[in-house]
Protein backbone atom coordinates (compact mmCIF):
# COMPACT_ATOMS: atom_id res chain seq x y z
CA UNK A 1 0.00 0.00 0.00
CA UNK A 2 1.36 3.47 -0.84
CA UNK A 3 2.55 5.56 2.07
CA UNK A 4 -0.04 7.94 3.46
CA UNK A 5 0.74 11.44 4.66
CA UNK A 6 -1.02 14.07 6.74
CA UNK A 7 -0.39 17.53 5.29
CA UNK A 8 -0.51 20.29 7.92
CA UNK A 9 -1.15 23.90 6.92
CA UNK A 10 -0.99 26.33 9.87
CA UNK A 11 -2.97 29.45 8.97
CA UNK A 12 -3.20 32.81 10.70
CA UNK A 13 -4.84 35.69 8.82
CA UNK A 14 -3.59 34.45 5.45
CA UNK A 15 -7.01 33.89 3.86
CA UNK A 16 -5.82 35.69 0.71
CA UNK A 17 -2.97 33.18 0.25
CA UNK A 18 -4.55 30.02 1.69
CA UNK A 19 -6.52 28.92 -1.42
CA UNK A 20 -3.28 28.69 -3.42
CA UNK A 21 -1.65 26.54 -0.76
CA UNK A 22 -4.65 24.22 -0.57
CA UNK A 23 -4.93 24.03 -4.36
CA UNK A 24 -1.27 22.99 -4.61
CA UNK A 25 -1.93 20.10 -2.23
CA UNK A 26 -5.07 18.97 -4.03
CA UNK A 27 -3.11 19.08 -7.31
CA UNK A 28 -0.51 16.56 -6.08
CA UNK A 29 0.08 13.56 -8.28
CA UNK A 30 0.46 11.58 -5.03
CA UNK A 31 -3.13 11.23 -3.87
CA UNK A 32 -2.64 9.35 -0.60
CA UNK A 33 -2.99 12.25 1.80
CA UNK A 34 -5.25 14.10 4.18
CA UNK A 35 -5.04 17.88 4.50
CA UNK A 36 -5.41 19.50 7.92
CA UNK A 37 -5.73 23.28 7.98
CA UNK A 38 -5.07 24.55 11.49
CA UNK A 39 -6.74 27.95 11.83
CA UNK A 40 -4.70 29.60 14.58
CA UNK A 41 -7.41 31.99 15.75
CA UNK A 42 -7.56 34.01 12.53
CA UNK A 43 -9.57 37.22 12.57
CA UNK A 44 -9.97 37.39 8.78
CA UNK A 45 -12.17 35.12 6.65
CA UNK A 46 -9.98 32.03 6.99
CA UNK A 47 -12.92 29.97 8.39
CA UNK A 48 -15.02 30.87 5.35
CA UNK A 49 -12.18 29.87 3.01
CA UNK A 50 -11.86 26.49 4.74
CA UNK A 51 -15.62 25.92 4.56
CA UNK A 52 -15.56 26.06 0.75
CA UNK A 53 -13.84 22.69 0.40
CA UNK A 54 -15.99 19.59 0.10
CA UNK A 55 -13.15 17.18 -0.68
CA UNK A 56 -13.31 14.60 2.15
CA UNK A 57 -9.52 14.67 2.45
CA UNK A 58 -9.65 18.29 3.65
CA UNK A 59 -10.58 19.23 7.20
CA UNK A 60 -10.12 22.35 9.28
CA UNK A 61 -9.27 22.64 12.97
CA UNK A 62 -9.67 25.97 14.72
CA UNK A 63 -7.82 26.94 17.89
CA UNK A 64 -7.23 30.04 19.98
CA UNK A 65 -4.27 31.96 18.62
CA UNK A 66 -1.11 30.36 20.02
CA UNK A 67 1.52 30.82 17.31
CA UNK A 68 3.04 28.85 14.46
CA UNK A 69 4.68 26.15 16.57
CA UNK A 70 1.47 25.45 18.48
CA UNK A 71 -0.50 25.26 15.23
CA UNK A 72 1.95 22.76 13.76
CA UNK A 73 1.77 20.73 16.97
CA UNK A 74 -2.01 20.66 16.75
CA UNK A 75 -1.71 19.38 13.19
CA UNK A 76 0.69 16.63 14.25
CA UNK A 77 -1.69 15.52 17.01
CA UNK A 78 -4.62 15.52 14.59
CA UNK A 79 -2.69 13.53 11.98
CA UNK A 80 -4.05 10.10 11.13
CA UNK A 81 -1.24 8.92 8.87
CA UNK A 82 2.34 7.77 9.55
CA UNK A 83 3.98 10.69 7.73
CA UNK A 84 3.49 14.42 8.33
CA UNK A 85 4.24 17.16 5.78
CA UNK A 86 4.24 20.88 6.52
CA UNK A 87 3.16 23.67 4.20
CA UNK A 88 2.89 27.29 5.32
CA UNK A 89 -0.32 29.00 4.26
CA UNK A 90 1.51 31.50 2.02
CA UNK A 91 3.60 28.87 0.20
CA UNK A 92 2.77 26.16 -2.29
CA UNK A 93 4.11 22.92 -3.77
CA UNK A 94 4.93 21.77 -7.25
CA UNK A 95 2.54 18.94 -8.31
CA UNK A 96 5.29 16.29 -8.01
CA UNK A 97 6.41 17.27 -4.50
CA UNK A 98 4.88 14.39 -2.54
CA UNK A 99 5.47 11.77 -5.24
CA UNK A 100 9.14 12.70 -5.47
CA UNK A 101 9.64 12.74 -1.70
CA UNK A 102 8.05 9.31 -1.28
CA UNK A 103 10.19 7.88 -4.07
CA UNK A 104 13.14 9.05 -2.00
CA UNK A 105 11.78 7.46 1.17
CA UNK A 106 11.36 4.17 -0.69
CA UNK A 107 14.90 4.37 -2.06
CA UNK A 108 16.48 5.40 1.24
CA UNK A 109 14.70 2.89 3.46
CA UNK A 110 13.32 3.03 7.00
CA UNK A 111 16.45 4.46 8.64
CA UNK A 112 15.61 7.89 7.22
CA UNK A 113 13.12 9.87 9.28
CA UNK A 114 12.78 12.97 7.10
CA UNK A 115 13.20 14.14 3.52
CA UNK A 116 13.33 17.78 2.48
CA UNK A 117 13.73 19.45 -0.88
CA UNK A 118 15.11 22.67 -2.25
CA UNK A 119 12.78 25.64 -2.77
CA UNK A 120 12.22 28.33 -5.35
CA UNK A 121 10.78 31.76 -4.48
CA UNK A 122 7.88 33.92 -5.55
CA UNK A 123 6.67 37.40 -4.66
CA UNK A 124 3.42 38.41 -2.99
CA UNK A 125 1.39 37.94 -6.19
CA UNK A 126 2.98 34.62 -7.12
CA UNK A 127 5.54 35.81 -9.67
CA UNK A 128 8.87 33.91 -9.69
CA UNK A 129 11.82 35.51 -7.92
CA UNK A 130 15.49 34.83 -8.44
CA UNK A 131 17.31 33.29 -5.45
CA UNK A 132 18.96 35.96 -3.28
CA UNK A 133 22.36 34.29 -3.39
CA UNK A 134 23.72 31.15 -5.01
CA UNK A 135 23.07 28.11 -2.85
CA UNK A 136 25.86 25.56 -2.85
CA UNK A 137 23.87 22.98 -0.89
CA UNK A 138 23.51 19.84 -2.99
CA UNK A 139 21.59 16.58 -2.67
CA UNK A 140 23.00 14.80 0.38
CA UNK A 141 22.28 13.55 3.86
CA UNK A 142 22.07 16.29 6.48
CA UNK A 143 23.34 15.71 10.01
CA UNK A 144 23.07 17.50 13.32
CA UNK A 145 26.21 19.42 12.36
CA UNK A 146 24.50 20.54 9.15
CA UNK A 147 21.57 22.01 11.07
CA UNK A 148 23.76 23.65 13.69
CA UNK A 149 25.75 25.37 10.96
CA UNK A 150 22.63 26.80 9.35
CA UNK A 151 18.94 26.21 8.86
CA UNK A 152 18.69 23.95 5.86
CA UNK A 153 15.49 23.06 3.98
CA UNK A 154 12.53 25.20 4.93
CA UNK A 155 9.57 23.61 6.71
CA UNK A 156 7.31 23.90 3.67
CA UNK A 157 9.54 21.40 1.87
CA UNK A 158 9.85 18.68 4.53
CA UNK A 159 8.07 15.37 5.18
CA UNK A 160 8.71 13.57 8.49
CA UNK A 161 7.78 10.22 9.98
CA UNK A 162 5.17 11.04 12.63
CA UNK A 163 6.65 8.62 15.17
CA UNK A 164 9.74 10.83 15.41
CA UNK A 165 7.73 13.55 17.17
CA UNK A 166 6.53 11.08 19.78
CA UNK A 167 10.16 10.36 20.62
CA UNK A 168 11.77 13.78 20.19
CA UNK A 169 8.95 16.07 21.23
CA UNK A 170 7.05 18.74 19.33
CA UNK A 171 7.86 22.23 18.08
CA UNK A 172 8.87 24.60 20.88
CA UNK A 173 6.00 27.05 21.38
CA UNK A 174 8.32 29.53 23.11
CA UNK A 175 10.18 30.14 19.85
CA UNK A 176 8.61 32.62 17.42
CA UNK A 177 11.20 31.84 14.74
CA UNK A 178 13.89 29.17 14.21
CA UNK A 179 11.50 26.63 15.76
CA UNK A 180 11.96 24.37 12.75
CA UNK A 181 15.77 24.44 13.05
CA UNK A 182 15.45 23.57 16.73
CA UNK A 183 13.24 20.61 15.81
CA UNK A 184 15.59 19.24 13.14
CA UNK A 185 18.59 19.59 15.48
CA UNK A 186 16.78 17.58 18.14
CA UNK A 187 15.74 14.92 15.64
CA UNK A 188 19.18 14.44 14.10
CA UNK A 189 20.93 14.66 17.49
CA UNK A 190 19.02 11.50 18.42
CA UNK A 191 20.41 9.68 15.42
CA UNK A 192 17.44 9.99 13.06
CA UNK A 193 18.56 10.46 9.47
CA UNK A 194 17.52 13.40 7.29
CA UNK A 195 17.93 13.56 3.51
CA UNK A 196 18.01 16.71 1.39
CA UNK A 197 17.02 16.64 -2.27
CA UNK A 198 18.34 19.58 -4.26
CA UNK A 199 15.30 19.76 -6.54
CA UNK A 200 13.14 22.90 -5.99
CA UNK A 201 9.73 21.33 -5.39
CA UNK A 202 8.34 23.87 -2.92
CA UNK A 203 7.73 27.54 -3.68
CA UNK A 204 8.27 30.02 -0.85
CA UNK A 205 6.44 33.35 -0.96
CA UNK A 206 8.38 36.46 0.01
CA UNK A 207 6.28 39.40 1.17
CA UNK A 208 6.36 42.09 3.90
CA UNK A 209 4.41 39.95 6.39
CA UNK A 210 6.96 37.11 6.42
CA UNK A 211 8.04 36.19 9.93
CA UNK A 212 11.66 36.22 8.72
CA UNK A 213 11.45 39.97 8.12
CA UNK A 214 12.13 40.75 11.80
CA UNK A 215 15.94 40.62 11.90
CA UNK A 216 16.43 41.22 15.67
CA UNK A 217 13.91 38.49 16.50
CA UNK A 218 15.56 36.11 14.04
CA UNK A 219 18.96 36.77 15.62
CA UNK A 220 17.64 36.28 19.14
CA UNK A 221 15.88 32.99 18.40
CA UNK A 222 18.56 31.47 16.19
CA UNK A 223 21.12 32.31 18.87
CA UNK A 224 18.94 30.68 21.51
CA UNK A 225 18.59 27.52 19.41
CA UNK A 226 22.36 27.27 19.00
CA UNK A 227 23.01 27.83 22.71
CA UNK A 228 20.53 25.08 23.53
CA UNK A 229 22.23 22.74 21.08
CA UNK A 230 25.62 23.53 22.61
CA UNK A 231 24.39 22.99 26.16
CA UNK A 232 22.71 19.71 25.17
CA UNK A 233 25.90 18.44 23.54
CA UNK A 234 24.20 17.95 20.17
CA UNK A 235 27.76 18.25 18.90
CA UNK A 236 30.35 17.73 21.67
CA UNK A 237 31.21 20.99 23.42
CA UNK A 238 34.88 20.11 23.16
CA UNK A 239 34.74 20.47 19.38
CA UNK A 240 35.77 24.11 19.68
CA UNK A 241 36.64 24.47 16.01
CA UNK A 242 33.16 23.38 14.94
CA UNK A 243 31.42 25.74 17.34
CA UNK A 244 33.61 28.69 16.32
CA UNK A 245 32.78 28.02 12.68
CA UNK A 246 29.12 27.70 13.61
CA UNK A 247 29.17 31.05 15.44
CA UNK A 248 30.90 32.65 12.44
CA UNK A 249 28.21 31.43 10.05
CA UNK A 250 25.52 32.49 12.51
CA UNK A 251 26.81 36.08 12.56
CA UNK A 252 27.28 36.07 8.78
CA UNK A 253 23.63 35.12 8.23
CA UNK A 254 22.50 37.56 10.92
CA UNK A 255 24.44 40.27 9.09
CA UNK A 256 22.46 39.59 5.92
CA UNK A 257 19.06 39.66 7.64
CA UNK A 258 19.92 43.00 9.25
CA UNK A 259 21.22 44.35 5.93
CA UNK A 260 17.98 43.33 4.21
CA UNK A 261 15.99 45.04 6.98
CA UNK A 262 17.90 48.26 6.39
CA UNK A 263 19.86 47.98 9.67
CA UNK A 264 23.16 48.64 7.94
CA UNK A 265 25.34 49.56 10.96
CA UNK A 266 24.34 46.37 12.78
CA UNK A 267 24.88 44.39 9.57
CA UNK A 268 28.49 45.60 9.37
CA UNK A 269 29.00 44.83 13.06
CA UNK A 270 27.82 41.24 12.68
CA UNK A 271 29.75 40.66 9.47
CA UNK A 272 32.99 41.79 11.11
CA UNK A 273 32.19 39.62 14.13
CA UNK A 274 31.83 36.63 11.80
CA UNK A 275 35.25 37.28 10.27
CA UNK A 276 36.86 37.73 13.69
CA UNK A 277 35.44 34.41 14.95
CA UNK A 278 36.70 32.40 11.95
CA UNK A 279 38.72 34.42 9.42
CA UNK A 280 38.93 31.95 6.53
CA UNK A 281 36.68 29.17 5.26
CA UNK A 282 38.90 27.11 2.95
CA UNK A 283 35.93 24.93 1.87
CA UNK A 284 33.04 27.38 1.67
CA UNK A 285 30.92 24.75 -0.10
CA UNK A 286 30.77 22.82 3.18
CA UNK A 287 28.70 25.66 4.64
CA UNK A 288 26.61 25.99 1.44
CA UNK A 289 28.31 29.20 0.32
CA UNK A 290 30.41 30.24 -2.70
CA UNK A 291 34.17 30.84 -2.37
CA UNK A 292 35.14 34.08 -0.61
CA UNK A 293 31.52 34.55 0.43
CA UNK A 294 32.26 37.14 3.10
CA UNK A 295 34.40 39.21 0.75
CA UNK A 296 31.45 39.11 -1.64
CA UNK A 297 29.22 40.28 1.21
CA UNK A 298 31.56 43.19 1.93
CA UNK A 299 31.41 44.20 -1.74
CA UNK A 300 27.62 44.03 -1.70
CA UNK A 301 27.40 45.97 1.56
CA UNK A 302 29.57 48.71 0.04
CA UNK A 303 27.35 48.83 -3.04
CA UNK A 304 24.27 48.94 -0.83
CA UNK A 305 22.54 45.93 -2.38
CA UNK A 306 22.89 42.16 -2.80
Amino acid sequence: MPEQVSVVIPAYNYAHFLPEAIASVLAQTWEHFELIVVDDGSTDNTPEVCARYTDPRVRAVRQTNAGLSAARNTGIREARYPFVAFLDADDRWQPEFLATVFREFERLGPTFAAVGTSCSRMNAIGEPLAPPRQNFLHTSELTVKSFCLRNRPLSSSIVVRRAVFEECGYFDTELRSSEDRDMWIRITARGHRFFYLGEPLAIIRRHPQNMSKNAPRMKRNSGLVLRRAWKAGAVPRGDVIFWLRTAAIHYFLVAWTHFDDGLRARAWQYLLTSIALWPIFLRADRVAEPPLFRLRAIANFLRGHR
